[in-house]
């Protein structure tokens, strides 16, 4: 069991870089009226605040 959430956090933080990338690239995409911006500006928004929220929940003392 260990062996699957060691596994996971491995994969979490480059999904993580690439919904970035690709949230990054559409509101580019938006910026030149090629996409809409009212998709991509919640989407750049939640690759943002979900790599932040992982990493300070990380740290969290979770009690004895």
């Amino acid at each position: 069991m260990k062996r699957g959430i060691i596994t996971l956090k491995k994969i979490t933080l480059p999904l993580m870089i690439l919904f970035f990338v690709i949230a990054f690239f559409l509101h580019i995409l938006a910026l030149l009226n090629i996409f809409p911006i009212i998709i991509s500006v919640p989407l750049l928004f939640l690759a943002i605040l979900i790599p932040i929220a992982f990493i300070n929940n990380r740290k969290r003392f979770k009690g004895f």
